[in-house]
């Protein structure tokens, strides 16, 4: 699901609640063999503009559930797209779904080093509003500049991105 138009919105209080109906949907189906289910991302943050598009972690023990975790999600609609070169985070699409709000998700084990990036990340800008904001006023200016290169958008925000995960200990 790549994006195509690049818009950044002040935060919504909204998108709590469309995260947690997304959860509860897939909490029915894979609560016996799931660890968690993580809202991560920039819409995650209560406070942080962003791209209204929900990033979900669904946590599983190891990848000897992640086939099973595949057929069920499958069976919900969505298709395994891999790991769009990142290591340990498996990727799933859509093809339809209005009843939720768009989103992302990803498959990651509890060790995946993506799983520890995106809370750690999420945490340290929950609890620093200083960050918070730098990096909402980037991500607005990246957004104005590359309103259709996704690209660009992204390595604008890196350098951003790349101080807030040293101070964070990434």
């Amino acid at each position: 699901m790549r994006t195509e138009k690049v818009f950044v919105v002040p935060y919504d209080i909204k998108w709590k609640d469309e995260f947690q109906k997304i959860k509860v949907t897939l909490e029915e189906v894979l609560s016996d063999i799931i660890l968690r289910i993580e809202h991560v991302g920039s819409t995650s943050v209560e406070g942080l503009s962003a791209k209204p598009i929900i990033d979900i972690d669904v946590v599983i023990k190891s990848y000897d559930k992640f086939e099973k975790v595949k057929s069920i999600l499958e069976n919900l609609g969505y298709y395994h797209e891999g790991d769009l070169g990142i290591k340990d985070r498996e990727a799933f699409a859509y093809e339809e779904k209005p009843e939720f709000m768009l989103h992302h998700l990803y498959i990651c084990p509890q060790d995946s080093e993506e799983l520890k990036r995106h809370t750690t990340f999420r945490d340290y800008l929950r609890s620093h509003k200083e960050d918070r904001e730098r990096y909402g006023a980037v991500k607005i200016k990246a957004a104005k500049m590359y309103p259709t290169d996704i690209d660009n958008y992204i390595e604008f925000k890196s350098s951003c991105i790349l101080e807030i995960n040293k101070k964070c200990g990434l």
